[in-house]
Protein backbone atom coordinates (compact mmCIF):
# COMPACT_ATOMS: atom_id res chain seq x y z
CA UNK A 1 0.00 0.00 0.00
CA UNK A 2 1.26 3.05 -0.76
CA UNK A 3 2.02 5.14 1.90
CA UNK A 4 -0.15 8.88 1.85
CA UNK A 5 0.31 10.30 5.61
CA UNK A 6 -0.98 13.69 5.97
CA UNK A 7 0.21 13.81 9.88
CA UNK A 8 3.54 14.68 10.92
CA UNK A 9 4.19 12.23 13.20
CA UNK A 10 7.84 10.89 15.25
CA UNK A 11 8.35 7.90 17.31
CA UNK A 12 11.04 7.51 19.51
CA UNK A 13 11.91 4.11 20.97
CA UNK A 14 14.44 3.90 23.84
CA UNK A 15 15.94 7.23 23.15
CA UNK A 16 15.91 6.36 19.59
CA UNK A 17 14.35 8.23 16.63
CA UNK A 18 12.86 5.69 14.52
CA UNK A 19 10.39 7.46 12.73
CA UNK A 20 12.37 7.12 9.45
CA UNK A 21 12.64 3.43 9.80
CA UNK A 22 8.98 2.88 10.30
CA UNK A 23 7.88 4.83 7.96
CA UNK A 24 7.29 2.18 4.80
CA UNK A 25 5.58 -0.12 7.09
CA UNK A 26 3.88 1.23 9.81
CA UNK A 27 -0.44 1.41 9.02
CA UNK A 28 -1.84 3.58 11.70
CA UNK A 29 -1.04 4.95 14.96
CA UNK A 30 -3.80 5.02 18.01
CA UNK A 31 -3.78 7.24 21.04
CA UNK A 32 -6.19 6.77 24.08
CA UNK A 33 -5.87 9.13 27.15
CA UNK A 34 -8.99 8.91 30.02
CA UNK A 35 -9.73 10.77 32.95
CA UNK A 36 -7.79 8.36 35.12
CA UNK A 37 -10.29 4.94 35.08
CA UNK A 38 -7.10 3.17 32.84
CA UNK A 39 -3.91 4.47 31.97
CA UNK A 40 -3.36 6.07 28.45
CA UNK A 41 -2.49 3.84 25.79
CA UNK A 42 -0.93 3.50 22.57
CA UNK A 43 -1.02 1.40 19.76
CA UNK A 44 0.66 1.17 16.42
CA UNK A 45 -0.01 -1.37 13.43
CA UNK A 46 2.47 -2.41 11.32
CA UNK A 47 2.72 -4.06 7.91
CA UNK A 48 4.45 -7.63 8.90
CA UNK A 49 4.99 -9.17 5.49
CA UNK A 50 7.32 -12.01 6.04
CA UNK A 51 7.92 -11.15 9.53
CA UNK A 52 9.97 -8.46 7.83
CA UNK A 53 9.60 -5.76 11.46
CA UNK A 54 11.91 -6.45 13.94
CA UNK A 55 9.82 -7.33 17.42
CA UNK A 56 10.47 -4.31 20.13
CA UNK A 57 12.16 -5.34 23.23
CA UNK A 58 9.51 -6.14 26.44
CA UNK A 59 9.68 -2.60 28.60
CA UNK A 60 11.24 -0.91 26.00
CA UNK A 61 10.27 3.50 26.32
CA UNK A 62 8.11 5.05 23.76
CA UNK A 63 7.10 8.46 22.78
CA UNK A 64 4.71 9.23 20.27
CA UNK A 65 4.07 12.89 18.45
CA UNK A 66 1.35 13.93 16.50
CA UNK A 67 1.89 17.20 14.59
CA UNK A 68 4.90 17.91 16.45
CA UNK A 69 3.35 17.52 19.82
CA UNK A 70 4.06 14.90 22.22
CA UNK A 71 1.09 12.46 22.79
CA UNK A 72 1.93 10.24 24.37
CA UNK A 73 4.82 8.74 26.68
CA UNK A 74 4.77 4.60 28.31
CA UNK A 75 6.32 0.81 28.18
CA UNK A 76 5.63 -1.30 25.36
CA UNK A 77 3.07 -3.79 27.04
CA UNK A 78 2.51 -6.24 24.69
CA UNK A 79 3.08 -7.20 20.98
CA UNK A 80 0.24 -8.93 19.01
CA UNK A 81 1.07 -10.61 15.28
CA UNK A 82 -1.95 -11.46 13.25
CA UNK A 83 -2.81 -12.51 10.01
CA UNK A 84 -4.34 -15.12 7.48
CA UNK A 85 -3.98 -17.40 5.03
CA UNK A 86 -5.17 -14.92 2.38
CA UNK A 87 -5.33 -11.59 4.31
CA UNK A 88 -1.41 -10.74 5.13
CA UNK A 89 0.42 -10.30 8.39
CA UNK A 90 0.22 -7.24 10.77
CA UNK A 91 2.24 -6.68 14.20
CA UNK A 92 0.31 -4.36 16.77
CA UNK A 93 2.80 -2.70 19.14
CA UNK A 94 0.82 -1.84 22.45
CA UNK A 95 1.97 0.61 25.48
CA UNK A 96 0.85 1.61 28.47
CA UNK A 97 1.33 5.32 30.26
CA UNK A 98 3.21 3.11 33.25
CA UNK A 99 5.32 0.00 33.38
CA UNK A 100 2.94 -2.68 34.74
CA UNK A 101 5.38 -5.48 34.86
CA UNK A 102 6.45 -3.53 38.66
CA UNK A 103 5.61 -3.51 41.77
CA UNK A 104 2.50 -0.98 41.21
CA UNK A 105 0.50 -3.96 40.75
CA UNK A 106 2.02 -5.54 43.76
CA UNK A 107 -0.57 -6.26 46.70
CA UNK A 108 0.32 -3.66 49.60
CA UNK A 109 -0.87 -4.40 53.55
CA UNK A 110 -0.26 -1.77 55.95
CA UNK A 111 -1.71 0.90 57.96
CA UNK A 112 -0.86 4.48 59.07
CA UNK A 113 -2.19 6.64 62.12
CA UNK A 114 -2.70 10.17 62.78
CA UNK A 115 -1.71 11.05 59.32
CA UNK A 116 -2.75 13.47 56.29
CA UNK A 117 -3.61 11.29 53.02
CA UNK A 118 -0.39 13.08 51.19
CA UNK A 119 1.81 10.89 53.85
CA UNK A 120 -0.06 8.02 53.45
CA UNK A 121 -0.02 8.06 49.89
CA UNK A 122 3.68 8.88 50.19
CA UNK A 123 4.44 6.01 52.00
CA UNK A 124 2.10 3.15 49.55
CA UNK A 125 4.19 5.21 46.63
CA UNK A 126 8.04 4.24 48.18
CA UNK A 127 6.59 0.60 48.75
CA UNK A 128 5.72 0.34 45.21
CA UNK A 129 8.50 2.27 43.87
CA UNK A 130 6.87 5.14 42.59
CA UNK A 131 9.09 7.58 42.40
CA UNK A 132 6.25 10.33 43.34
CA UNK A 133 3.01 11.17 43.78
CA UNK A 134 0.94 14.34 43.46
CA UNK A 135 -2.14 15.12 45.34
CA UNK A 136 -5.04 18.10 45.06
CA UNK A 137 -4.01 20.25 47.73
CA UNK A 138 -7.42 19.88 49.31
CA UNK A 139 -6.90 16.12 49.14
CA UNK A 140 -3.44 16.24 50.52
CA UNK A 141 -4.36 17.81 53.80
CA UNK A 142 -7.08 15.13 54.89
CA UNK A 143 -6.59 14.06 57.91
CA UNK A 144 -7.76 10.60 59.36
CA UNK A 145 -6.99 8.88 62.34
CA UNK A 146 -6.34 5.25 60.54
CA UNK A 147 -5.24 4.61 57.20
CA UNK A 148 -5.01 1.00 55.15
CA UNK A 149 -3.97 -0.62 52.46
CA UNK A 150 -5.38 -4.25 53.02
CA UNK A 151 -3.80 -6.36 50.37
CA UNK A 152 -4.38 -3.47 47.08
CA UNK A 153 -1.86 -2.74 44.80
CA UNK A 154 -1.04 1.04 44.70
CA UNK A 155 -3.20 1.57 41.49
CA UNK A 156 -6.12 -0.08 43.45
CA UNK A 157 -5.83 1.83 45.87
CA UNK A 158 -5.75 5.03 44.14
CA UNK A 159 -8.61 4.16 42.54
CA UNK A 160 -10.08 3.78 45.48
CA UNK A 161 -9.41 6.90 46.92
CA UNK A 162 -10.44 8.86 43.85
CA UNK A 163 -13.76 7.10 43.71
CA UNK A 164 -14.20 8.07 47.29
CA UNK A 165 -13.43 11.34 46.72
CA UNK A 166 -14.38 12.47 43.58
CA UNK A 167 -10.82 12.84 42.14
CA UNK A 168 -8.72 11.62 38.73
CA UNK A 169 -6.33 8.92 39.59
CA UNK A 170 -3.69 8.82 36.98
CA UNK A 171 0.03 7.18 36.49
CA UNK A 172 2.48 8.54 33.96
CA UNK A 173 5.94 6.37 34.07
CA UNK A 174 6.82 5.88 37.46
CA UNK A 175 4.74 9.36 38.99
CA UNK A 176 1.29 9.50 40.08
CA UNK A 177 -1.37 12.31 40.60
CA UNK A 178 -4.92 12.16 42.39
CA UNK A 179 -6.26 15.43 41.89
CA UNK A 180 -9.78 16.84 41.89
CA UNK A 181 -12.25 15.60 39.02
CA UNK A 182 -14.38 17.83 36.61
CA UNK A 183 -12.59 21.27 37.49
CA UNK A 184 -10.85 21.73 33.80
CA UNK A 185 -7.22 20.80 35.35
CA UNK A 186 -4.75 18.33 33.59
CA UNK A 187 -3.70 15.44 36.41
CA UNK A 188 -0.84 17.86 36.63
CA UNK A 189 -2.82 20.96 37.97
CA UNK A 190 -2.60 22.78 35.18
CA UNK A 191 -5.75 24.53 33.49
CA UNK A 192 -6.67 23.30 30.28
CA UNK A 193 -7.17 24.75 26.73
CA UNK A 194 -10.99 24.62 26.02
CA UNK A 195 -11.60 22.65 23.15
CA UNK A 196 -14.16 24.11 20.61
CA UNK A 197 -16.07 21.98 18.06
CA UNK A 198 -18.37 23.68 15.43
CA UNK A 199 -20.65 22.04 13.16
CA UNK A 200 -19.81 22.20 9.86
CA UNK A 201 -16.42 23.59 10.53
CA UNK A 202 -14.08 20.82 12.80
CA UNK A 203 -17.13 18.21 13.79
CA UNK A 204 -18.05 15.02 11.75
CA UNK A 205 -20.88 13.44 13.46
CA UNK A 206 -22.07 13.89 17.01
CA UNK A 207 -24.47 11.57 19.26
CA UNK A 208 -24.59 13.25 22.72
CA UNK A 209 -27.40 13.48 25.18
CA UNK A 210 -27.43 16.35 27.05
CA UNK A 211 -29.24 15.22 29.99
CA UNK A 212 -29.74 11.43 31.61
CA UNK A 213 -32.35 10.69 34.79
CA UNK A 214 -30.46 7.99 35.99
CA UNK A 215 -27.85 9.08 37.78
CA UNK A 216 -29.30 12.73 38.48
CA UNK A 217 -29.94 12.73 42.35
CA UNK A 218 -30.60 16.03 43.96
CA UNK A 219 -28.90 14.80 47.31
CA UNK A 220 -27.00 12.54 49.22
CA UNK A 221 -27.28 10.43 52.73
CA UNK A 222 -23.89 9.28 54.13
CA UNK A 223 -23.70 7.48 57.55
CA UNK A 224 -20.71 7.56 59.57
CA UNK A 225 -19.94 7.07 63.62
CA UNK A 226 -20.00 9.64 65.97
CA UNK A 227 -17.09 8.57 68.30
CA UNK A 228 -17.96 11.51 70.88
CA UNK A 229 -21.43 10.31 70.77
CA UNK A 230 -20.61 6.71 70.51
CA UNK A 231 -23.29 6.41 68.01
CA UNK A 232 -24.22 6.16 63.92
CA UNK A 233 -25.29 9.19 62.52
CA UNK A 234 -25.87 10.51 58.76
CA UNK A 235 -25.44 13.41 57.05
CA UNK A 236 -27.69 14.90 54.16
CA UNK A 237 -25.40 16.92 51.47
CA UNK A 238 -27.97 18.85 48.87
CA UNK A 239 -26.71 19.46 45.29
CA UNK A 240 -27.40 22.32 43.20
CA UNK A 241 -27.38 20.93 39.67
CA UNK A 242 -28.96 23.80 37.69
CA UNK A 243 -31.80 21.30 36.50
CA UNK A 244 -35.52 20.82 37.51
CA UNK A 245 -35.65 17.43 39.48
CA UNK A 246 -37.78 15.89 41.56
CA UNK A 247 -36.22 14.73 44.68
CA UNK A 248 -34.25 11.98 44.89
CA UNK A 249 -31.63 10.83 47.61
CA UNK A 250 -27.76 8.95 46.82
CA UNK A 251 -28.02 6.85 50.03
CA UNK A 252 -24.33 5.99 50.37
CA UNK A 253 -24.15 1.94 51.29
CA UNK A 254 -20.63 1.98 53.34
CA UNK A 255 -20.34 4.31 56.51
CA UNK A 256 -18.03 6.55 57.15
CA UNK A 257 -15.21 6.94 60.10
CA UNK A 258 -16.46 10.11 60.92
CA UNK A 259 -17.79 13.45 60.08
CA UNK A 260 -15.19 14.53 58.02
CA UNK A 261 -14.69 11.69 55.74
CA UNK A 262 -19.09 11.94 55.60
CA UNK A 263 -18.43 15.11 54.36
CA UNK A 264 -15.49 14.16 51.81
CA UNK A 265 -17.68 10.88 50.34
CA UNK A 266 -20.68 13.39 49.93
CA UNK A 267 -19.23 16.22 48.14
CA UNK A 268 -17.60 13.66 45.41
CA UNK A 269 -21.18 12.38 44.83
CA UNK A 270 -22.16 15.84 44.22
CA UNK A 271 -19.50 15.99 41.26
CA UNK A 272 -20.61 12.62 40.02
CA UNK A 273 -24.07 13.98 39.99
CA UNK A 274 -22.93 16.57 37.53
CA UNK A 275 -20.79 14.77 35.34
CA UNK A 276 -23.18 12.41 35.13
CA UNK A 277 -26.08 14.33 34.34
CA UNK A 278 -25.92 13.84 30.54
CA UNK A 279 -22.76 11.85 27.73
CA UNK A 280 -22.01 11.86 24.43
CA UNK A 281 -20.10 10.91 21.73
CA UNK A 282 -18.25 13.52 19.05
CA UNK A 283 -15.64 12.97 16.30
CA UNK A 284 -13.70 15.35 14.90
CA UNK A 285 -10.94 16.29 12.66
CA UNK A 286 -7.37 15.63 14.40
CA UNK A 287 -7.17 18.18 17.21
CA UNK A 288 -3.99 16.98 19.32
CA UNK A 289 -5.04 19.67 21.51
CA UNK A 290 -7.62 17.89 23.49
CA UNK A 291 -7.30 16.49 26.16
CA UNK A 292 -9.56 14.21 29.35
CA UNK A 293 -10.37 16.76 31.47
CA UNK A 294 -10.63 19.51 29.37
CA UNK A 295 -13.85 21.72 28.66
CA UNK A 296 -15.58 21.06 25.27
CA UNK A 297 -17.51 23.69 23.94
CA UNK A 298 -19.90 22.67 21.50
CA UNK A 299 -22.14 24.44 19.12
CA UNK A 300 -23.69 24.29 15.62
CA UNK A 301 -26.27 21.18 16.68
CA UNK A 302 -29.52 22.53 17.65
CA UNK A 303 -30.69 24.47 21.29
CA UNK A 304 -30.49 22.81 24.17
CA UNK A 305 -27.38 20.37 22.90
CA UNK A 306 -24.46 23.02 22.14
CA UNK A 307 -23.42 24.20 25.53
CA UNK A 308 -20.36 23.28 27.33
CA UNK A 309 -19.48 19.78 28.33
CA UNK A 310 -16.05 18.16 30.21
CA UNK A 311 -14.27 15.23 27.88
CA UNK A 312 -13.64 11.93 29.82
CA UNK A 313 -12.00 10.29 27.22
CA UNK A 314 -9.84 11.51 23.65
CA UNK A 315 -8.44 8.85 21.12
CA UNK A 316 -6.44 10.37 18.52
CA UNK A 317 -6.19 7.80 15.41
CA UNK A 318 -4.34 8.40 12.41
CA UNK A 319 -3.01 6.29 9.36
CA UNK A 320 -1.27 6.12 6.48
CA UNK A 321 -4.00 6.52 3.66
CA UNK A 322 -4.38 9.95 5.09
CA UNK A 323 -7.20 10.16 7.69
CA UNK A 324 -6.66 11.40 11.12
CA UNK A 325 -9.62 12.14 13.31
CA UNK A 326 -10.10 12.58 17.34
CA UNK A 327 -12.81 11.30 18.81
CA UNK A 328 -14.71 12.52 22.38
CA UNK A 329 -16.28 11.07 25.34
CA UNK A 330 -18.04 13.58 27.12
CA UNK A 331 -19.78 14.42 30.12
CA UNK A 332 -21.03 16.85 33.06
CA UNK A 333 -23.06 19.40 30.48
CA UNK A 334 -23.14 22.76 31.08
CA UNK A 335 -24.10 26.19 29.96
CA UNK A 336 -26.78 26.26 27.86
CA UNK A 337 -26.41 22.43 27.32
CA UNK A 338 -30.03 20.63 28.10
CA UNK A 339 -31.51 23.72 27.88
CA UNK A 340 -33.74 24.81 25.00
CA UNK A 341 -34.42 28.87 25.53
CA UNK A 342 -36.08 29.68 22.24
CA UNK A 343 -39.24 31.44 22.35
CA UNK A 344 -42.33 29.33 23.14
CA UNK A 345 -45.77 29.66 21.22
CA UNK A 346 -47.87 28.16 18.67
CA UNK A 347 -46.89 25.83 15.23
CA UNK A 348 -48.91 25.97 11.71
CA UNK A 349 -50.13 22.59 11.63
CA UNK A 350 -50.73 21.11 8.06
CA UNK A 351 -54.77 21.78 8.21
CA UNK A 352 -53.81 25.09 8.00
CA UNK A 353 -54.82 25.95 11.73
CA UNK A 354 -52.75 25.81 14.70
CA UNK A 355 -51.82 23.93 17.36
CA UNK A 356 -49.31 23.86 20.47
CA UNK A 357 -45.80 23.05 20.28
CA UNK A 358 -44.57 19.34 20.38
CA UNK A 359 -42.79 19.16 24.43
CA UNK A 360 -43.86 22.86 24.94
CA UNK A 361 -41.28 24.32 23.99
CA UNK A 362 -40.92 24.82 20.29
CA UNK A 363 -40.73 27.86 18.99
CA UNK A 364 -42.76 29.64 16.00
CA UNK A 365 -39.76 29.37 13.66
CA UNK A 366 -37.84 26.03 14.00
CA UNK A 367 -34.94 28.23 13.33
CA UNK A 368 -35.48 31.25 15.04
CA UNK A 369 -32.95 31.04 18.14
Amino acid sequence: MTSNWKVIWRVIVDGNDMTSAMRPYLIDIEITDKDGSTSDTCSLTFDDADGQVELPKDGASVEVFLKQVSKFKGTVDSVRSSGSRGGGRTLRVSAKGFDSRGKVKQPLLFHKDNATLQEFMDDAAKRSDISSIKLDPDFAKIRRDYWSADSESFFHLGEKLARELGGTFKMQGDQAVLVKQGEGKSVTGVHLPTIKGIVGVNVISWDIAPFKGRRSFTKAKVRYFDRNAADFKSKDVEFDLDRDLPESTNVIRTTAGDENQADNVAEARKREAEREGGEGNVEMDLTVEAQAEATFDFSGARAGVDGKYRISSVRHKADRGGGSTTSLEIKQPGGTAGKDTRKKGKKKSTSGGTTDSTFAGMSDDPLDD
